[in-house]
This record gives structure tokens, sequence and C-alpha cells, in this order.
């Protein structure tokens, strides 16, 4: 795998804008081959103190997945047996403020806001997910790839939320 070049901002951003709309369109297949093999996503807990240095193995967080981890819970959420998401949730990821933030050893560090709506079947109101996404993108031939993910949820609670089966 070759990771070497720098990612430039408005790469950045289309690569963004590309992974939102295949988990808009339920395109989960799609986006579980965005990330690399030995790659993470994780979404920190509301109350965690230092989320952007948080260890996962330390800390409580609401998704903390490796590769595997990742294709099966979009292997799960495509199924009808997914009683969460069947009908699956009328979704937008809306990314915004996208701003590259380093570079090293053919990394680039990405970091980006994010509002997801959600419009479930059994719901009567639209719920709202907003914080920040954090990532470490690699060059994969001609391909962007995600090394890691993190989001980091501005939110107090996830009380009002509900449940959290989506992918953020």
């Amino acid at each position: 795998m070759s990771n070497s070049g720098a990612i430039s901002r408005a790469e950045a951003e289309e690569f963004l804008y590309h992974e939102a709309e295949l988990l808009d369109d339920w395109r989960l297949q799609e986006w579980k081959d965005l990330y690399t093999a030995d790659s993470r996503y994780e979404v920190t807990s509301t109350d965690c103190e230092d989320p952007l240095s948080a260890d996962p193995t330390k800390a409580l967080f609401l998704v903390a997945d490796k590769k595997d981890r990742i294709d099966g819970r979009a292997n799960r959420l495509l199924k009808s047996k997914a009683h969460a998401e069947y009908p699956r949730s009328k979704v937008r990821h809306l990314y915004t403020n996208v701003r590259v933030v380093g570079h090293e050893d053919g990394v680039t560090k990405v970091r980006a806001n994010f509002l997801v709506l959600r419009s479930g079947y059994d719901r009567e109101q639209t719920t709202q997910y907003m914080g920040e996404f954090h990532y470490s993108l690699i060059r994969d031939g001609d391909a962007i790839k995600i090394l890691s993910k993190r989001g980091v949820l501005d939110l107090h609670s996830l009380y009002n939320q509900g449940q959290m089966a989506i992918i953020l």
C-alpha cells in the first residue's frame, strides 16, 4: 500500500462528501470499503474528558471498531433483522469547516464539523447529532482511504437522541 503524498483540503472535502453520500444512501458495503485493513472507527462518550487523546481500551467509547467490526456493523445494518433500523431511517450527514490540520509520514490529518439528522419510521421528531470528526487519511494508489475516524459529539447526553444505531 502506498501512502505517500499529502491530501489537499479540496480532496479531503470531496472525500468526506462522498462518504456522507454513501451513508445517506445506505450504501454501507461501499462505505466500509473506504477503510484500510488496519483502520479504526471511534465515537467517544459524551462525558469523555479528553476525547482527542482518550484510549478506547481505558475509557468508555460509544463505538470503538476495528476493520472487522466496521464490516460487521455495515452488514448488520443492511439486514431486515436489524430491528433498530428496519425500516431504515432517513439520514443526512452534513459536513462543514473541513480543515487539513497536518501531514506526517504519508498520513493527512483532517478535522470537520458534522451534523447528522435522522428521521426514523417510529419517531415523531428528527434526531440530531452534532460534533466534530478527526480523520487520518492516506493515499492508496489513486484512492483515498480512512486510517482512522474519531467522532466527538457536542452533546451533553444521548437522552433525547435515544439509541444510536446509525453510523455517524
